[in-house]
């Protein structure tokens, strides 16, 4: 790992990973720290730790909502509500999880691609043939990108990588390690650039 870092803990589900995932790269390259992606399956830490989506509160998912369209207004970034949420991206999380594995290259252009279908464009992503359409708009072979999110050995890293977060004390997307410390929410930041100087 880089003498400075920030490791980025997300789930594509996650409307604050998608703020966070917005403004991550100038935050790295004004502090000069690397980013460490780590995809990680937000369910199992809900089951894991007892924690539910605000959605799941009426009251409470409306306000969110509110509040993360006011940051992305001031981030200057798309954000639109999903109307199929809640995603159910075990899949979507296995191919981060599998082009780390094995094309790391591809890594960027996949999570810019989902992220974009789920938060901008609002797509479906509930539905594999929705999937399969954004991956190949994307420039990706659909097929064979779904395949390796099936294999044992990718489904294995997730699981990993969803209990390495657990172990740390992780309960919700996004979450954030700089500097020693531990940081929750895409609201968070400032604090994560502060650690980082």
């Amino acid at each position: 790992m880089a003498e400075k870092s920030v490791e980025f803990y997300f789930d594509f589900g996650s409307p604050a990973s998608y703020l966070a995932y917005t403004q991550l790269p100038a935050l790295c390259r004004e502090t000069g720290a690397a980013l460490v992606w780590k995809p990680m399956l937000l369910g199992g830490v809900f089951q894991a730790t007892g924690n539910h989506s605000p959605a799941t509160i009426p009251a409470k998912g409306a306000y969110t909502f509110t509040d993360f369209d006011r940051f992305a207004k001031r981030y200057g970034v798309p954000l639109k509500q999903n109307p199929y949420f809640p995603i159910n991206t075990l899949t979507l999380m296995r191919g981060a999880a599998g082009l780390q594995l094995r094309e790391p290259a591809r890594f960027g252009a996949y999570v810019d691609a989902i992220f974009h279908a789920i938060w901008v464009d609002a797509q479906n992503l509930n539905d594999p043939a929705t999937v399969a359409a954004a991956l190949q708009a994307a420039g990706f072979d659909a097929p064979a990108l779904l395949a390796l999110t099936r294999e044992p050995e990718v489904k294995d890293r997730l699981k990993a990588m969803t209990q390495e977060a657990i172990d740390r004390g992780v309960f919700g997307a996004p979450t954030f390690f700089a500097g020693g410390q531990m940081f929750w929410g895409q609201d968070r930041l400032d604090f994560v650039k502060e650690a980082l100087l």
